[in-house]
């Protein structure tokens, strides 16, 4: 068992599901039961709203620079902690240690980035050119969130919701993903200790998952929702978040292109494509997906790739130098088995991993396939796992339309030494975010979010606050 909370948080409170039910959370990398914890009702969920409802006035009534003091207290107390929770993050997901404690580092900045956006709620005057009148705009808490957040980063996914809404005034109810909700549980004495009021803050883990957001989308006082996760899943809460008008903010599903033009400089690439893709063991909307390569340096860079992918130490996340940590689940892993079975059948060469390893924990190794077939399944579908595919490329149109022929517009990497081209390319990429020689993106000061299928929103930056907030427009003479 786990040194962590396992009830529901609700009102402040900490207190077992309405029906007694509870659920069994796993260590993937050893498939042993490590806590059970309790999983919310339908009651519990409208309990929840109660509580955010009952608290709101105050929070939202409180100076900004109030709220921005217990965001960077929050901060520092994470930071403080950050061993005990980067651990907790690795025993309940698997990804090794180093990916846990860079997870813990970025959860935390989202509450100083928005400790100082907080007290930034700006609005503007202006005179009408036609009336005369006064134009006053100003922007007030939406009102209570609902917060849907995945397995694959059970830190950071939550503060990277919960750091806007806190800031804009709202207060929120997070539904953690099951395989993952010991984290934000854990969170939440840290939250209490910084001074977030009862209420403000609810976390509802529970295996019901359809039936609670339903139940809370329905219920008039629910104003924002906002949701990480597959598109499919996103889909059908925009469906529930309609009866009401919800506004949403939906970060979907990703199939990154990793662009290597032939003046790349391919040292820089291939570090760039380890971080792209192997960042979160590839479980990540962001991970690089397909690997679009210059025919003039693509069996350079597959060669250095191979290399260091190889490289890699897979083991139990807590070992000492283990870098490749347990997948999340078993499905998980099948999915990827079936990715590479599928390529491989269709031409791909595999140069290294792509064998499955003996014993216990969902394992997969660092693969690389080359000479992979546009018609091949990963070329459509997330591929969540650690896996890179390698594709040639000729020339700047043909890669264009390949790299945009796809539903998802999340994310798109490209490495070259003519930023020039490297821009003008990038504009023409339909992806709602471009690494221009960089094999990360995420950054809490800067707006998160895709185009296309890949979602609706931004996370992150100034845009992040502005989910939580309404416009409102005063006319006024004087």
């Amino acid at each position: 068992m786990v040194d962590a909370p396992t009830d529901l948080y609700i009102g402040g409170a900490w207190r077992e599901a309405s029906d007694g039910g509870r659920f069994d959370v796993f260590d993937p990398a050893r498939e042993t039961v490590i806590a059970s914890v309790a999983s919310g009702t339908v009651d519990d969920a409208l309990a929840a709203v109660d509580a955010a409802d009952a608290a709101f006035a105050d929070w939202a009534g409180r100076k900004p620079r109030e709220r921005a003091e217990i965001l960077r207290k929050a901060y520092d107390l994470i930071m403080a902690d950050k061993d005990r929770l980067a651990r907790l993050i690795t025993l309940e997901n698997g990804k090794a240690l180093p990916d846990s404690q860079s997870e813990i580092a970025y959860a935390a900045e989202f509450f100083r980035w928005y400790a100082e956006e907080a007290v930034r709620n700006i609005g503007e005057v202006m005179r009408s050119p036609t009336t005369g009148a006064r134009i006053l705009v100003h922007h007030k808490p939406a009102g209570i969130g609902l917060l849907v957040t995945p397995w694959n980063y059970p830190a950071a996914m939550g503060t990277r919701k919960i750091g806007p809404a806190l800031a804009a005034g709202c207060p929120v109810i997070i539904k953690p993903a099951s395989e993952t909700p010991l984290t934000m549980l854990a969170l939440m004495p840290l939250l209490e200790e910084a001074g977030v009021p009862k209420g403000v803050v609810n976390v509802l883990p529970s295996r019901r998952s359809g039936a609670v957001a339903d139940a809370m989308l329905g219920d008039p006082r629910v104003r924002v929702v906002s949701f990480t996760g597959s598109t499919e899943v996103g889909r059908t809460l925009l469906q529930s978040a309609a009866r009401n008008i919800v506004n949403p903010a939906m970060e979907l599903g990703g199939n990154a292109p990793f662009i290597v033009r032939e003046d790349a400089d391919l040292d820089a690439a291939t570090d760039g494509a380890i971080l792209a893709k192997m960042r979160n063991l590839g479980e990540a909307c962001t991970a690089a997906n397909r690997f679009f390569i210059h025919d003039a340096v693509y069996d350079a860079f597959a060669e250095k790739l191979t290399a260091k992918m190889a490289a890699m130490k897979m083991g139990y996340g807590l070992d000492e130098g283990v870098t490749v940590g347990s997948l999340v689940n078993k499905s998980t892993r099948e999915k990827v088995v079936s990715l590479v079975e599928d390529a491989t059948s269709k031409g791909a060469k595999v140069t290294t991993g792509g064998t499955l390893p003996e014993g216990p924990g969902f394992f997969y190794p660092p693969t690389v396939l080359t000479d992979v077939s546009d018609n091949a399944e990963l070329m459509n579908e997330e591929i969540f796992g650690p896996v890179a595919a390698l594709l040639r490329y000729s020339d700047d149109e043909e890669l264009v339309r390949r790299a945009n022929d796809t539903e998802y517009g999340l994310v798109a990497y490209l490495y070259t030494q003519d930023v020039p081209k490297g821009l003008a390319l990038a504009e023409r990429l339909d992806f709602g975010m471009v690494g221009l020689n960089r094999g990360l993106v995420s950054d809490p000061a800067a707006p998160f979010g895709g185009m296309k299928q890949s979602g609706i929103g931004r996370e992150g930056g100034h845009e992040g606050l502005m989910e939580f907030l309404e416009t409102q427009y005063v006319s006024v003479e004087w």
